[in-house]
């Protein structure tokens, strides 16, 4: 069964002014969907991966075929960030954490401000393309941390922790923010505050804790 692109379910213009529309059109039909394509490709004629999503693939990268490792991490990866991307920055949710999110922010940072701020770091020292997260790590706290390319914290080997559930995600290859920021990311990370769902993102948190932190949870 070929992966697809997950709709956007919403329309492109909805996260204006902080991310305009037609990054979002070129980022979402273009370049997600180029990621999905790559994936199909490199799984075209496995048939016993056929079913088998694209979170239990990038967890196990070691135990695929040799010759598909490469390409199943680049675009199986681009495909799950991109994924949950478009999820946490879904207009309409709350605008900030509450609950047991917002206490584990306070418990594993001191507070959201100094989240944030740790955050950015992460997406800021990113070196080239690459994104920034915050995760679940294995002893049930959040975490903060960077991958390259289309890595991510399910792929274990990356700045910050090892093998976490993600349960935010922000995007700093310069396709996603180039037209309206051009060279100045740290403008275009600020921004990205004014868009997370942080009822999504408490989603993502409950799931992964139901799941024993993040450690090794499809």
């Amino acid at each position: 069964m070929a992966h697809e692109l997950p709709e956007l379910g919403y329309s492109f213009d909805a996260l204006e002014p902080h991310i305009d529309a037609k990054t979002m059109e070129i980022h979402h039909d273009k370049h997600h969907q180029a990621y999905v394509n790559g994936l199909n490709g490199a799984l075209e004629g496995k048939e016993d991966l056929e079913g088998v999503s694209v979170e239990a693939l990038i967890q196990n990268l070691d135990k695929l075929p040799a010759d598909i490792q490469t390409p199943v991490r680049n675009h199986g990866g681009g495909h799950f960030n991109h994924s949950l991307f478009w999820k946490v920055i879904a207009p309409g949710g709350a605008s900030a954490p509450s609950g047991d999110l917002a206490e584990a922010i306070d418990s594993s940072f001191g507070s959201l401000d100094a989240m944030k701020e740790a955050f950015g770091k992460a997406a800021a020292t990113r070196f080239g393309s690459g994104w920034a997260w915050l995760m679940v790590k294995e002893d049930g706290s959040l975490g903060v941390g960077s991958t390259a390319n289309q890595d991510n914290p399910l792929m274990g080997d990356f700045v910050g922790a090892c093998g976490c559930k993600p349960i935010l995600g922000l995007d700093v290859w310069e396709h996603a923010y180039y037209l309206n920021y051009q060279n100045k990311r740290p403008d275009y990370i600020s921004a990205f505050w004014n868009v997370v769902n942080w009822d999504v993102v408490a989603e993502n948190f409950s799931s992964a804790k139901c799941c024993g932190g993040g450690c090794g949870c499809s």
